[in-house]
């Protein structure tokens, strides 16, 4: 059967790398991707996007106006985002609120005015920093870990955090911004009747994403290596102990996949989906990992002051999206960190005055 799918930020990692997917898996698709290309380095994925017979639109979810190219579509992939956990600390947030909130709510209006299905990639970020920091840790040679035995809080445990975890305080602008997202896809579900999923992502990463400092750690620390660069452990300690999972985007894929074709079973609730314990890993870790795959040893400095709204641990916890459809994640951290390898040696002219 065919459809049509719009994909907001369609020219970002995560944005473009589904877009292509969709269209591998499912030719007679039409795929839209729109973005304003803000990104440096987005304007890179719209070959590869024309490519694959996918129309790309340059426009921007904070104007309404930019949606009247599109058409009519059935399914509507909200990936457009300020990502930086940093944005709007040390200046104002206007940009990231008017992308994440205001963006998403033309995303939601757009929907429902196609009756389409609207499925918002939100983030780990929305659960509270200092919660957060109040998790029992134990240190081990090369990573924090949870220590099960005194922890109290709730929505916490050895798996990691999942959708229990309360949610009031502070968690920087771009985890408030998307939780207000959130929010608000709620409301348009319950009394639009908006079919939606809500799917809190950690961290996402894969060939072709454009690493920072502020975000896209991962890609980021594998470059510094690629190019023989200077990195630092900040914060806790200086040591490199602080651990996240990781998802390979293909991975996020195949979920969608799932839920898209029954979307009814994942509508009211928000999924935790990462990882896990299974593909977690600290900066300490990452670097060996990085030295086996690039044969390259880089300079890592320490600095013990903490950086601020980081955190030492975070585990994704998907158990319950896990059991409801039967997905696991298929990538491991060292398959993972030779995919973006791979994807750096073969691209690394083009590459290079964005990345090193």
């Amino acid at each position: 059967m065919q459809k049509t799918i719009l994909i907001t930020g369609g020219c970002g990692f995560v944005g473009s790398n589904l877009a292509i997917s969709f269209k591998k898996v499912n030719p007679t698709y039409k795929i839209i991707a729109l973005d304003n290309l803000k990104r440096r380095g987005s304007e890179l994925n719209i070959a590869r996007l024309r490519a694959m017979d996918i129309q790309f639109i340059h426009g921007d979810i904070r104007n309404t106006e930019d949606f009247d190219e599109v058409g009519t579509i059935d399914i509507l992939i909200d990936a457009a985002a300020e990502p930086s956990v940093v944005s709007g600390m040390e200046t104002t947030p206007d940009y990231l609120i008017n992308t994440n909130l205001v963006g998403t709510v033309n995303c939601l209006n757009f929907a429902l005015k196609n009756k389409a299905l609207f499925v918002l990639l939100s983030t780990s970020r929305v659960y509270p920093i200092g919660l957060l920091n109040e998790i029992p840790l134990t240190e081990t040679e090369t990573r924090f870990t949870i220590n099960n035995e005194e922890n109290t809080i709730v929505g916490v445990n050895k798996e990691g955090v999942n959708e229990q975890f309360p949610l009031n305080g502070a968690r920087s602008f771009y985890g408030t911004s998307k939780l207000a997202a959130e929010l608000l896809v709620e409301e348009y579900a319950a009394f639009y009747g908006l079919k939606t999923i809500i799917n809190r992502c950690g961290v996402l990463t894969g060939a072709w994403q454009m690493g920072k400092v502020d975000q896209g750690v991962v890609v980021l620390w594998m470059a510094k290596h690629f190019w023989k660069k200077e990195l630092g452990y900040f914060g806790f300690g200086g040591e490199g102990k602080q651990v996240r999972d990781m998802l390979h985007v293909n991975d996020l894929y195949r979920l969608l996949e799932i839920q898209i074709a029954n979307p009814s079973v994942y509508a009211g609730k928000p999924w935790n989906v990462g990882g896990g314990n299974s593909v977690s890993v600290s900066l300490q870790e990452l670097t060996q990992i990085c030295e086996k795959i690039t044969g390259n040893k880089i300079p890592i400095k320490s600095v013990k002051q903490n950086r601020v709204a980081d955190i030492p641990w975070y585990i994704t916890d998907s158990t319950e999206v896990k059991e409801m459809s039967g997905w696991e994640p298929k990538y491991t951290v060292e398959m993972i960190m030779q995919d973006v390898y791979d994807w750096m040696k073969e691209n690394q002219e083009l590459l290079k005055p964005i990345l090193e």
